[in-house]
């Protein structure tokens, strides 16, 4: 594996991110000989740590997530590791910065290249894209910027970040990661789909009833309470994670598999998607809140959460295209906080049939994201004994051992990045895509909490409210996970 020269600039080292996900996938990386010898990884934050703080960090956070760790490389991993306290809002911490930078790219001949990372609150993103750019912290070699979600809460907001960000970078060296790209069984679509001809010629709506996206947490906001009144559901899970995965079920086949022609096809299904009016969220599109119980507290009960709120912790709802192969068919989703369990899964649907046998069951396909990672289609078959038909499941499974070489989101995504494949990153022509569509139905609600309409209250580890399972077009439909 190519050793790639950089430095890169972590704002927001001190950070759970940086702590839980980034350190680690240095690690590994580095173990695999992508970074080794001529990288340097600055940490910023506002906390006064100095370098041995940071690389203590640093150590422990491999620690945390390895079972075994060769020490000495440890400890020469973290030796390229310094961190700068720093003000994202104060001009001259940037100077400071740059001249670190500097220094660390002679030390180490990292040949001018530069990758910036934003691990902090998206509050401070415009911020640091402008003092980027004002301050001149970009270099001789390449200059790549990665920004986690959410880019922006709305589409006038996401078009002034980005501006901010083009000021400073090109889009092809912006990275806007969501790591439920790096996801192992979210990068098995699109082979799954064009590399099998039994799935590939049944991949349309003449075959296909509905495709249905589950992404459902046990867990409730918690601590988060302050971030979610201002986000909620739509904006923290379909605007970027589900319609990622739904771009993918519904883009037609690429001409390659380059990032190009990937993202090629995803705009050409984006362009198509369907915006739906005030008539049509009512009628597909469910909120709704988790109440308490003796165990849990409820989402109005949660810490920094405001006692009438009306931010939902569930939303059900439909999307449609015009153009690609489902077009205007329904795919479904729905996602919330303190579900019966945590799990990602994707069903695709298939339509009824009639056959001498009577009425057969519809053949499913389910992708099970997390926590499991398998494939299964349900079959149907005769039953041994007695008339009739039984189903029976085809299914494509890892064995522990595989598992265990699966590569973390961040891993895969942070490999990417070095190698400058932007391919599992979005678009800023795809992100304006999926806000003009979030806008549209946040502005749907806004007007029903002004007319007093009350939001939809479930019971926790339930699967959301009862209103989401009447959100199909057609009365025979249903949620296949239940």
């Amino acid at each position: 594996m190519k050793n790639i020269p950089v430095i890169m600039i972590i704002f927001g080292g001190s950070g759970d991110l940086a702590h839980r996900k980034l350190y680690p996938a240095l690690f590994n990386l580095y173990e695999q000989g992508l970074i080794h010898d001529n990288f340097a990884v600055v940490g910023t934050a506002r906390r006064p740590w100095s370098h041995e703080y940071l690389r203590q960090q640093v150590s422990d956070a491999v620690h945390e997530t390895h079972d075994e760790v060769n020490e000495n490389d440890l400890a020469a991993f973290t030796s390229h590791f310094y961190y700068q306290s720093h003000d994202v809002t104060n001009v001259e911490h940037y100077e400071t910065l740059k001249n670190l930078a500097g220094d660390l790219d002679n030390r180490y001949s990292a040949q001018g290249n530069r990758i910036f990372y934003m691990a902090m609150a998206p509050r401070f993103f415009g911020t640091i894209a402008q003092h980027i750019n004002d301050q001149n912290l970009t270099s001789t070699g390449f200059n790549r910027i990665v920004v986690e979600k959410p880019f922006g809460r709305d589409l006038a907001s996401a078009e002034e970040l980005n501006k901010q960000i083009t000021a400073s970078f090109d889009e092809n060296d912006i990275f806007r990661i969501d790591h439920y790209l790096g996801k192992e069984m979210v990068q098995n679509i699109l082979p799954l789909r064009f590399t099998n001809p039994l799935i590939k010629n049944i991949w349309n709506s003449a075959t296909i009833k509905n495709i249905q996206v589950t992404l459902a947490e046990h867990l409730g906001v918690e601590a988060r309470g302050g971030y979610y009144e201002t986000s909620g559901a739509l904006r923290d899970m379909v605007q970027n994670h589900i319609f990622q995965i739904i771009t993918l079920l519904a883009m037609p086949e690429p001409k390659d598999l380059t990032s190009k022609s990937i993202h090629e096809a995803k705009q050409e299904l984006l362009d198509s998607m369907i915006v739906p009016d005030e008539q049509e969220i009512a009628q597909h599109f469910v909120r709704g809140q988790y109440l308490g119980s003796d165990m849990t507290f409820g989402y109005r009960q949660e810490p920094n959460v405001a006692e009438d709120s009306n931010t939902e912790t569930f939303v059900a709802g439909e999307v449609k295209f015009k153009k690609g192969p489902v077009a205007n068919m329904p795919i479904y989703f729905r996602t919330g906080k303190e579900l019966r369990e945590k799990t990602n899964r994707i069903d695709i649907v298939l339509k009824h049939i009639c056959t001498p046998y009577g009425q057969a069951h519809s053949n499913n396909i389910s992708i099970i994201i997390d926590p499991d990672m398998q494939i299964f289609i349900t079959i149907n078959g005769k039953k041994i004994t007695e008339p009739g038909i039984r189903r029976e499941n085809l299914d494509y499974l890892f064995s522990k051992q595989e598992q265990e070489k699966v590569p973390d989101g961040y891993e895969r995504l942070l490999h990417d990045v070095f190698v400058n494949d932007s391919t599992n990153f979005t678009h800023w022509s795809e992100l304006k895509n999926y806000w003009k569509f979030i806008d549209v139905v946040e502005e749907a609600w806004q007007k029903e909490n002004e007319e007093g309409k009350q939001i939809n209250q479930y019971l926790p580890y339930r699967m959301g409210p009862k209103a989401a399972n009447e959100i199909f077009e057609s009365p025979t439909e249903r949620w296949i996970y239940e």
